[in-house]
C-alpha cells in the first residue's frame, strides 16, 4: 500500500497586515481643514456684511428726511456714491427737455406701468435725468407719442438715484427699439445724444409730501429697500463648517475603531 505523502501542518496565523498609508488620511485632513477655514470665514465675513448694511440703511432712513439740499452743493458728479448719496433729498433747477422723454417700465403698487424719464438740462448745458413719476401701461401710447421741442424753465424736488445698468431680469435694455426694462441714465444720454450727462437721476417728488395730480405722472413713490440677506448667508457657511466638523469627527472616531 502506497504512503500517503506528509501534509503540511495548519498554519497558527494569518501573515500581518500591511500597514495602511497615512497619505489619504493626511490628504483628507488637510482638505477639512481648509474648507473649515474657508467656511468660517465667508460666514464672518457676512457677519461683517450685515453690520455694514445696517448702518447703511439706518443712515439712509435718517437722510431720506433731511430737508432738500442743492445738487451742487455734494461736488463733482464723479465722487457721488451710492453709501453717501443715494436717496438724498436734493434741489435742481434747469430746463425739462419734454421731446427727448423715454419711458421704463416700473411695478408698482398701483400696478405695471411705465416711469416717465425725462431730461433736464442745467444752466451749464448739462444734463441730469428726472424720473417724473409713474403712468399706467394705459397711458403709454399717449406719452410715447412725439412730442414739439420744449424747454420749460422748472425747480425739481426730490430724490438722488444711482444708475441701473443693463435692464430687468432676464431683459436687456434694447436702446435702438426704445425698451427700456430700467433706468439706464448713461445709455439713454447716449441714445439721445446728451452730454455731459450725470451717472444718476432724481425721483421727482418726496415720499407722501407730493400730491397726486389729476393727470400727468405721479411723482413721490420711491420705495427704499436694501437687499439683506447677509444673516441667511452667514448661517449658511457657518452650518457648513459645522458639517465639516461633523464629518472629520466622524472620520477621526472610524479610524480609532478600525485600528484598536
Amino acid at each position: 500500500m502506497a504512503a500517503r505523502p506528509p501534509t503540511e501542518p495548519p498554519h497558527d496565523h494569518e501573515p500581518p497586515a500591511r500597514p495602511r498609508s497615512r497619505w489619504p488620511l493626511a490628504a483628507l485632513a488637510l482638505a477639512g481643514i481648509t474648507l473649515f477655514a474657508a467656511f468660517i470665514a465667508l460666514g464672518t465675513w457676512q457677519v461683517q456684511r450685515r453690520a455694514w448694511k445696517l448702518d447703511l440703511i439706518a443712515r439712509v432712513e435718517q437722510r431720506i428726511h433731511a430737508a432738500p439740499v442743492p445738487l451742487g452743493s455734494l461736488g463733482p458728479w464723479a465722487n457721488i456714491t451710492t453709501a453717501r448719496h443715494e436717496y438724498q433729498p436734493v434741489q435742481i433747477h434747469g430746463r425739462l427737455l419734454a421731446d427727448r422723454t423715454l419711458l421704463s417700465q416700473a411695478a408698482t403698487e398701483l400696478g405695471a406701468g411705465f416711469w416717465v424719464m425725462t431730461p433736464l438740462r442745467l444752466p451749464d448745458g448739462s444734463f441730469v435725468w428726472i424720473n417724473r413719476g409713474f403712468v399706467p401701461a394705459s397711458a403709454r401710447q399717449d406719452w410715447a407719442a412725439p412730442r414739439a421741442p420744449g424747454a420749460d424753465a422748472t425747480t425739481i424736488t426730490g430724490l438722488l438715484r444711482m444708475n441701473e445698468p443693463g435692464g430687468g431680469f432676464l431683459r436687456r435694455n434694447d436702446p435702438q427699439a426704445g425698451r427700456w426694462h430700467s433706468r439706464d441714465v448713461l445709455a439713454m444720454s447716449a441714445a439721445q445724444g446728451l452730454a455731459p450727462a450725470a451717472p444718476f437721476f432724481i425721483d421727482a417728488g418726496l415720499p407722501g409730501q407730493t400730491a397726486a395730480p389729476a393727470d400727468g405722472p405721479r411723482p413721490g413713490m420711491t420705495v427704499v429697500r436694501f437687499h439683506n440677506s447677509h444673516a441667511v448667508y452667514a448661517l449658511t457657511w457657518y452650518g457648513l463648517a459645522l458639517m465639516v466638523a461633523s464629518a472629520a469627527w466622524i472620520v477621526a472616531r472610524s479610524g480609532r475603531r478600525h485600528g484598536a
